[in-house]
């Protein structure tokens, strides 16, 4: 028997977030690549809704992905249909039998044919067909001006010269070449003022222009391109200093790049009214950023992970809901044996699909796609619901999840993102707990910050950070409920999220702390807990 609904899964999938979207899209796409859906008008339709509302570099390598594939042309003439970088994206990837390449032909425009025209794996006779477009596709376009009669056109009259134009070509080029061959030197330091509304009104360097208009108030949505972390922009709702926030500033002049800056409030002499905030911006040391090189090559290793993932999740959610109708006998009566079979794979099933999760979310932070949403989330009900989810888990291992007291604290995170990160920590934390221990918890407020502090199980206590975020520690890993990949693997992806979500995720020997940015309006100096 063979059990397959990847097509109803994917078509039921939720699409209303961005993330839903980017999924479904690639997922159809796929199917359809892979000729385990046919490329029908109804599913073409689909993919064309989802099209507007996914991103261009998604789609881009989307269709960089159909090389690995044999794709009907309807899907292909699908994806040229689009803006030039996917379209030559298409073309660059794609393979097609010399009839369907002949039908392509006409479809695709001067652009797409020279893309095709600098493909050397194209059979002769569709070289011969690109070789018949050559009279249309070269052809300049110029239209010379209209002459009323023969008798007043002069000797003297303005016309359009083609080796003008190949002149202003090579003396562009020779400019640009030029300005490239001029050393940057990229600026080490430089001081900074803004106004009471967070916004940059004065910098001591230049060029001025990449920094002025920023400001520190994610209110406000920030200037497009640079942004600060959220360390940054709560301690300046505080009117509070702080040191170490990060700064990215986009482009290539020698103010671009990575900066850390630190800032502290100026208030007027006479009135106390809060004025601005005065910093000072510095490039960060060798030991605060990830190394640079190799960024390409770590981005297409995240392409291939994410792919390698969306073809393990579609098998194992089926057996999923296979082992699921044969454990409940919802396809007829089974044995009780089989039944109790049907229940294991289940659970082990359950765990695959949480490592498959954890490597998609592995690949989008290393490949920088992970969709960030703004949002807000109640710490105290958030943790209630973890604890729920967690209770399973907690009754495997006999130990107790202890939270803090009541409190109106809030974190600025979307809610998928807190969960998703705060669920990992308490999960990996309760993997490794014996029977009878208590891992209290507590909330702690700071300037701009929410912390979420956990004592770690006596399994944890005396292993440095090094040892816990080991990626072949088996010694950690080998209890029931541990996670599949690893203690060491899942510490790493909390690090790497909370990271990604403006905090920090610190490991001290007793006791392991989340920094989160808090949401705007809570109190500082607070702290609930409960059985620590």
């Amino acid at each position: 028997m063979r059990f397959d609904d990847s097509l109803k899964t994917v078509l039921a999938g939720e699409v209303r977030s961005a993330s839903g979207v980017r999924a479904a899209f690639r997922q159809l796409a796929d199917l359809i690549g892979r000729r385990r859906a046919p490329a029908e008008p109804e599913l073409l339709a689909r993919l064309a809704c989802l099209r507007d509302r996914v991103p261009e570099t998604v789609r881009a390598a989307v269709a960089r992905s159909l090389a690995l594939m044999d794709p009907p042309l309807p899907l292909v003439a699908f994806m040229i249909d689009d803006v030039p970088e996917v379209c030559a994206a298409t073309l660059r990837a794609v393979r097609l039998d010399p009839v369907e390449w002949e039908t392509l032909l006409p479809r695709l425009g001067p652009f797409g044919r020279s893309i095709l025209r600098q493909r050397r794996d194209l059979p002769p006779s569709v070289e011969r067909a690109l070789q018949t477009f050559g009279a249309a596709d070269f052809q300049l376009g110029y239209a010379p001006p209209v002459v009323e009669s023969v008798a007043e056109e002069t000797p003297g009259a303005e016309r359009f010269e083609v080796s003008e134009l190949v002149e202003r070509i090579a003396a562009h080029q020779r400019a640009r070449v030029s300005l490239a061959a001029e050393p940057i030197s990229p600026l080490p330091a430089f001081r900074f003022e803004t106004d009471a509304a967070g916004v940059i009104r004065w910098l001591d360097a230049g060029p001025r222009g990449a920094v002025i208009g920023l400001t520190l108030d994610h209110r406000d949505g920030g200037w497009s391109g640079a942004a600060v972390d959220g360390v940054a922009a709560g301690a300046f709702r505080k009117r509070a200093a702080f040191r170490g926030a990060r700064l990215m500033v986009p482009g290539e002049s020698a103010i671009a790049g990575e900066w850390r800056i630190a800032c502290v409030p100026m208030f007027d002499h006479a009135t106390g009214a809060f004025t601005g905030m005065r910093g000072e911006a510095r490039r960060p040391r060798a030991d605060e950023q990830a190394g640079r090189a190799g960024d390409r090559e770590r981005a297409a290793g995240a392409e291939g992970l994410r792919r390698l993932v969306h073809e393990l999740r579609t098998p194992t959610n089926a057996i999923a809901g296979f082992s699921e109708l044969i454990e409940q006998e919802l396809l007829g009566p089974v044995a009780s044996v089989y039944r109790d079979r049907a229940a294991d794979i289940r659970r082990h099933v359950a765990g695959l699909i949480a490592a498959i999760e954890d490597l998609d979310l592995a690949a989008r932070i290393d490949g920088h796609a992970l969709d960030r949403r703004s949002g807000v989330t109640q710490a105290g009900p958030l943790l209630m619901r973890v604890a729920d989810d967690l209770s399973s888990l907690a009754a495997l291992r006999g130990a107790e999840l202890v939270l803090p007291g009541a409190s109106d604290a809030a974190w600025s995170l979307d809610p998928h993102d807190a969960e998703r990160l705060v669920g990992r920590l308490l999960a990996t934390a309760l993997s490794a707990a014996q029977p009878g221990e208590r891992l209290a918890t507590a909330l702690v407020a700071g300037i701009g910050t929410l912390a979420l502090a956990v004592v770690p199980p006596a399994a944890f206590a005396h292993r440095d950070e090094a040892a816990l975020l080991a990626l072949d520690d088996e010694e950690a890993s080998a209890d029931d409920g541990a996670p599949l990949l690893g203690v060491g693997f899942a510490l790493r992806l909390v690090r790497n999220l909370a990271a990604e979500l403006g905090g920090r995720f610190v490991i001290a020997p007793e006791l392991f702390t989340l920094l989160l940015p808090a949401a705007e309006g809570d109190d500082t100096g607070q702290a609930t807990s409960n059985g620590a």
